[in-house]
């Protein structure tokens, strides 16, 4: 008997994986492929692990560019559920809606564990490869823009370092003038009967979101009412995600304060100083501040 370190034998004859007639119930996986293999197909991982491409001698530099890769992988994950959620509540498909919104948070979990590899760094050790980033900052990360002009936070400012990549100027342009997945929900309350006003759902989407008090009695209302309601539920999945856009905002800051003070960033951002004020804000603002009021 083979112990458990052994590897397969290679498959030949009935079972090979290209033979049409390969052993049934064999306990030896398929190893030889006409082509690339069926999961390199799928998930490229050929092409995943082929786009580090270090700048500087230090060895640590290699985990920070993966960790910058994987968020951008999160980022654009994130987006997609927010952009399917969006879809459902324009349908007036709530269901479709909350289990998107729910499986965005248990992906922000993971984008914000992505922190764990860079959250230690002592000034020494970013400085070390800090130069090879040159001007390049996260606050350039067209799918991160994405991901705030969908929690309503838009500024056409914004779009201007993108100006040089044409496709992805014009996403965020288009990005810039839907309504945000907040919009959607609030449009969608209005839909079931809530007093949202039309200066609400008829706003600028380009512009960014600001409170209103009709809203947040909106909001206020629901949460004194049925507890097992849909549109609790609704408010619910967003507190969660707001959660964890918040603790993202922190976690970046306390990593960022660790690895360079009070320098200022890269790409020329104030650095501390502008994540503090990024953190202080809150997203979906009146489902915070109705709490006060039931």
């Amino acid at each position: 008997m083979p112990s458990e370190s052994s590897e397969p034998s290679q498959p030949t004859g009935a079972q090979s994986g290209t033979g049409a007639g390969a052993e049934s119930g064999s306990e030896n996986p398929n190893l030889d492929f006409a082509g690339t293999t069926p999961y390199e197909d799928y998930v490229r991982a050929d092409v995943l692990t082929h786009l580090q491409h270090p700048l500087s001698d230090d060895p640590g530099e290699m985990s920070f560019l993966v960790t910058t890769q994987v968020m951008e992988l999160w980022f654009t994950v994130i987006v997609h559920e927010w952009t399917v959620a969006s879809r459902a509540l324009r349908a007036d498909d709530p269901r479709t809606a909350l289990e998107a919104l729910r499986r965005s948070v248990y992906e922000m979990l993971s984008l914000n564990a992505s922190w764990e590899p860079l959250a230690h760094l002592t000034p020494a050790q970013f400085n070390a490869y800090r130069g090879a980033l040159g001007e390049g900052s996260g606050f350039q990360s067209a799918m991160y823009r994405r991901m705030e002009f969908m929690l309503g936070d838009k500024s056409a400012s914004m779009l201007v370092p993108h100006r040089g990549a044409p496709r992805v100027y014009d996403e965020l342009e288009k990005a810039l003038h839907e309504p945000s997945l907040y919009d959607e929900v609030l449009r969608y309350l209005a839909r079931r009967g809530e007093d949202i006003p039309e200066e609400v759902t008829g706003r600028d989407v380009s512009q960014r979101y600001e409170p209103h008090p009709a809203v947040e009695r909106v909001w206020a209302r629901i949460y004194s009412g049925d507890p097992g309601s849909e549109l609790l539920r609704l408010g619910e999945a967003l507190t969660e995600v707001a959660e964890q856009v918040w603790r993202w905002r922190n976690d970046h800051l306390v990593a960022t304060r660790r690895a360079m003070g009070s320098k200022q960033g890269t790409g020329g951002s104030a650095g501390v100083a502008w994540l503090e004020k990024r953190a202080r804000k809150n997203v979906f603002p009146e489902l915070w501040t109705a709490r006060s009021h039931v």
